[in-house]
């Protein structure tokens, strides 16, 4: 028998959802909030996008690119995950995030990613792009003919590590498209992504990515933060035989970026493709915006800090977005009891540190021998019978009664200014000064003299 209000229900939802795929692919009016994406990564449906074709800066999110390249490069034979490079000057020279081994130091491409992709090391980046095409300027070149391909219309590279720079721009829709293509082109790579933390000597270096081992089934990618941008993460989970990929771009803390990849991670899951799956957009049908991408230096710094890249942030959260944009249909809320805070808990370790190291192979030695020494610390000698009242600035006190009389040097840290204030009271002739000397000879130089080789007068008036 037919059910005629939900046939009715079900005809007006089949009218309802192809205007709502029109909204999410035509141009957004007007930013609404900071972007957000949520697709499926085996189909490329959307199941969420807010603000997701807008121009932005991806910070070190630049790195899935700079991982991609060097995957392309591998699998083409042009060099191997064992296969030496060298860091250069140029690569010393970039801004932190940075492992800091000095110039000359070689070390795998293996740990190289594994030290760009967790620490987020800047100069890891640059040693990766100058061991892959040469030269930085070939690269870049490479990283956007790449771009290219594979259908990233709103993006441009200007560095392998995302510094700040005009000219690297991207979207989230962008991002979710190079991904995406992570996980179905280098499938053997995706194992980079998901470590929590890597060991390097003694020394124990944690992810930035703060959902891997904290939200179920969240398995990687990357963080990306500076002023300009504000703190962007691409996330990805799996839950049976569901596999989501979330983009968050611009939120005001590391700790809000978390928990808004969370909760719509939680929504992904939660969504039933049972009647409209087939109707949702594909993230390659999104279309991208034109214009100059938005500026979050003054809510994000403020004045107060550098614009350099830094992902060591965990500040309260700021708050979260309601998406406004396009929304699949089945895909409702959770509920004003389900935040993301409260979807992260402390999980057991998916694996240990993972051991990275310099050279060809682990070595204590050619660690140690990576890093520059520090820099010496000038320190005063200690005072000496021999170099007492000899070395240091000092400060002369002279006694104006006597023009021919040398000056009496003493150490500027003790200046002799105190014991000659103390006559000023009690005026006296220059015999019964000779003779009320005792203080002034308590602290006696190495051979001093009998008695003052001057008298002493008080200062005038």
């Amino acid at each position: 028998m037919l059910n005629f209000p939900l046939f009715r229900a079900r005809k007006r939802l089949a009218w309802l959802v192809p205007a709502l795929v029109a909204a999410a692919l035509a141009v957004p009016a007007a930013a609404r909030a900071t972007p957000a994406l949520v697709i499926e990564v085996e189909s490329g449906k959307v199941l969420l996008a807010d603000d997701a074709t807008k121009p932005w800066y991806p910070a070190s999110i630049t790195k899935l690119m700079t991982a991609y390249v060097t995957f392309k490069a591998i699998r083409q034979g042009r060099l191997t995950p064992e296969t030496l490079l060298t860091v250069s000057a140029n690569a010393v020279a970039q801004k932190p995030s940075k492992m800091g081994f000095k110039a000359g130091t070689q070390l795998t491409v293996d740990n190289a990613l594994k030290m760009m992709l967790v620490k987020s090391a800047n100069d890891m980046a640059v040693v990766l792009a100058e061991g892959v095409s040469g030269s930085l300027p070939a690269f870049v070149a490479e990283m956007n003919s790449t771009a290219a391909q594979l259908g990233m219309t709103g993006s441009h590279f200007a560095n392998p590590n995302g510094l700040p720079d005009p000219d690297n721009v991207s979207t989230a829709r962008d991002l979710a498209v190079l991904a995406r293509h992570i996980f179905l082109d280098f499938p053997e790579q995706a194992d980079l992504f998901r470590i929590p933390a890597m060991k390097l000597g003694t020394a124990v270096i944690r992810s930035y990515n703060k959902l891997i081992d904290r939200y179920p089934g969240a398995d990687g990618m990357k963080t990306g933060f500076i002023c300009a941008s504000g703190f962007n993460l691409v996330a990805s989970a799996k839950r049976g035989n569901r596999h989501l990929l979330v983009v968050v771009l611009g939120t005001q803390s590391g700790r809000a970026r978390t928990e808004q990849a969370a909760l719509l991670l939680e929504r992904g899951f939660q969504h039933s493709w049972q009647i409209f799956g087939a109707m949702a957009p594909t993230v390659e049908a999104l279309r991208n915006e034109g214009g100059a991408p938005a500026d979050m230096r003054a809510q994000v710094c403020g004045g107060k800090r550098k614009n350099t890249a830094s992902e060591d942030d965990d500040s309260p959260s700021m708050g979260t977005t309601t998406a406004a944009g396009y929304v699949a249909a089945g895909m409702g809320d959770l509920g004003d009891r389900v935040t993301g805070a409260s979807l992260l808990q402390n999980l057991p370790p998916s694996m240990p540190p993972v051991e990275v190291f310099v050279g060809p192979f682990p070595s204590a030695e050619a660690l140690a021998a990576a890093y520059p020494p520090p820099p010496e610390k000038k320190k005063k000698p200690a005072p000496t019978a021999k170099n007492k009242g000899k070395k240091g600035p000092t400060t002369a006190v002279i006694d104006t009664s006597d023009p021919t009389a040398a000056p009496d040097e003493k150490p500027a840290a003790k200046p002799a200014a105190k014991p000659a204030a103390k006559p000023a009271k009690k005026p006296a002739t220059a015999q019964a000064d000779a003779k009320s000397a005792p203080k002034p000879a308590a602290k006696p130089l190495p051979k001093p003299a009998a008695a003052p080789s001057y008298p002493t007068v008080p200062p005038p008036q």
